[in-house]
């Protein structure tokens, strides 16, 4: 409920703090005092749009702060928390205007953008009087309120909660069709490329070893020659083989006589018996050299292919086995993308089913309550002084297909003349006409959830007598279940008030001033006995005042 409301600097207020109590405040008023000013208040907390002219004359800024006590109401409390904005069991609503045009918003002392504080004010109060205001005239808060007072605004959000999985998969299995002869093309050409190498019979060994084999067999003559003329030198009487070994047996004889020689010794030594190993190599590479034309030629035509193949997948001839098993695993991740869209759409078809089930459940409790609730509202309109009209809940159906919030949409249509055609709640002209019908609806749905703080302004347009006393009666009612604020113009309605304010408006030197009070028993008699009687007050009419207020108790 809101508890609290400062205003500084706005068109003629230059500052104000009142204080609001539960139950209904009633707010009256000679007019153009500028009782409308605790609305536009009201309003730019509410993060409505502001307006650099309604800053008072004079001044930089004006400021607007609206406390409300929040605790017990989960709706708001669970989205300031969604928002990171909770405060233990209060929300703070703070507008600045500038005079140059600049706003700025604060939510519990956040920063936040315009949009925000809207939304976390149309879950603390519902305007009824002007239509700009009114979330009633709003399709998703009519069909809100009527799941609230079906009890069913639980098996909606379950609805919707079906309802969003099935689009997402139904987006998944939309991009995948989209994408089929795109993933078709490429499953066969890669289903090509992947026979192509496994035709090709690729071992790692050949691909590691293919480069130097043909290499060696191209050049196998000039290998032959070289190795050849070696080994002769190195095997021939007087090669380098024999002189190392008779070298040797001088160099041993001399050690007998100096031991300083060994090293040198053992390393001629070592030479003969590398020159020795030397040539047992060189046979053995000589004996696996052939030089044969044939193979050559067959390695060479080898080498092409594979070098193909290579450039075909931008690759070297020793990664095509890798290539070849990524093909493979691409093949395999288009083939699981197949059975996917296979499974989504299995998926699909259960949440359509689980959709079905529920909205149709939601409709056969939708249409059972719209019917009370047209009737009840209907009675509730003839006693506010709307004799002759009637209040129906429409349930036009959908189009056929998964709807968020259902099958049905949720339309309250009116028929303000007998005879007369139904219209939409909000194509009906009258102001006061419309405010009533809210409060008929409110009146009756008052066990649903609402917004915490009801607004009506001028309520009672166009009526008088025993019907605003009906008015009254029904506020007062609507209060016990919800914060009332009445702005009105009629004692039978104030007559009913917890709270009753006064507003005020004086012209002094520095301009028009206007200012609101809370008034005491006594104060309240005057006042109302002003409403009934005008300026002159009477002590006929303190007494009627008097008498009204206890009536009213």
């Amino acid at each position: 409920m809101l508890s609290q409301l400062s205003v500084k600097n706005l068109a003629v207020v230059e500052a104000l703090d009142l204080s609001f109590e539960s139950g209904m405040s009633t707010v009256t008023g000679e007019t153009g005092a500028g009782k409308s000013i605790l609305l536009q208040a009201l309003n730019l907390a509410l993060g409505h749009r502001s307006d650099s002219t309604l800053v008072r004359h004079g001044q930089d800024k004006a400021e607007v702060s609206a406390a409300f006590d929040v605790a017990g109401q989960k709706k708001i409390q669970n989205y300031l928390q969604e928002q990171s904005l909770e405060e233990d069991g209060e929300c703070i609503l703070r507008r600045i205007i500038s005079s140059d045009g600049r706003s700025k918003a604060f939510v519990n002392g956040v920063n936040v953008p315009l949009s925000i504080m809207k939304a976390v004010g149309e879950l603390l109060i519902d305007m009824h009087g002007q239509n700009e205001h009114q979330l009633l005239l709003r399709n998703n808060q009519q069909r809100d309120l009527l799941d609230a007072y079906t009890q069913s605004s639980e098996l909606c959000d379950t609805l919707n909660t079906i309802v969003s999985e099935y689009n997402t998969i139904n987006s998944q299995i939309n991009e995948l069709s989209n994408n089929q002869d795109l993933k078709q093309q490429q499953q066969e050409l890669l289903q090509h490329q992947l026979q192509e190498l496994k035709d090709s019979a690729l071992t790692q060994d050949e691909l590691d070893t293919i480069e130097h084999s043909f290499k060696t067999s191209a050049n196998a003559s000039s290998l032959i020659e070289k190795t050849t003329q070696v080994l002769n030198q190195l095997e021939q009487e007087s090669g380098a083989n024999a002189q190392l070994l008779n070298l040797s047996h001088v160099l041993n004889q001399a050690l007998e006589t100096d031991e300083k020689l060994a090293p040198i010794a053992q390393m001629l030594s070592s030479a003969q018996v590398q020159t020795q190993e030397t040539i047992y190599g060189l046979n053995h590479y000589l004996s696996s050299l052939s030089f044969d034309e044939q193979t050559t030629a067959e390695l060479e035509a080898r080498l092409s292919e594979l070098h193909d193949l290579a450039r075909k997948h931008t690759c070297q001839i020793t990664e095509l086995i890798t290539t070849q098993d990524n093909i493979a695993q691409s093949l395999q991740d288009i083939g699981g993308a197949s059975a996917s869209l296979d499974g989504l759409q299995q998926q699909k078809e259960t949440l359509a089913q689980q959709y079905h089930q529920q909205a149709k459940a939601l409709s056969k409790v939708r249409l059972e309550k719209a019917s009370l609730l047209s009737n009840l509202v209907t009675e509730a309109m003839q006693v506010l002084g709307m004799p002759g009209s009637v209040f129906k809940v429409d349930l036009p159906k959908k189009a056929l297909g998964v709807h968020y919030n259902g099958d049905e949409s949720v339309d309250f249509l009116v028929q303000t003349n007998m005879g007369s055609d139904f219209k939409a709640l909000k194509k009906v002209a009258s102001g006061g006409e419309l405010s009533r019908i809210s409060l008929a609806i409110s009146v009756v749905s008052s066990d649903s959830e609402y917004t915490p703080t009801l607004i009506f302004d001028e309520v009672d347009v166009g009526i008088s007598g025993a019907v605003a006393e009906v008015v009254g009666q029904k506020l007062k009612q609507l209060s016990q279940h919800y914060q009332i604020i009445c702005i009105t113009h009629l004692a039978q309605v104030a007559a009913f008030g917890h709270q009753h304010l006064r507003v005020q408006k004086a012209q002094e030197q520095s301009g028009a001033q206007t200012t609101v009070a809370q008034l005491s028993n006594d104060q309240r008699v005057d006042e109302i006995a002003r409403i009934l009687g005008g300026s002159m007050i009477t002590d006929k009419t303190r007494t009627a005042a008097a008498e009204m207020i206890s009536l009213s108790v």
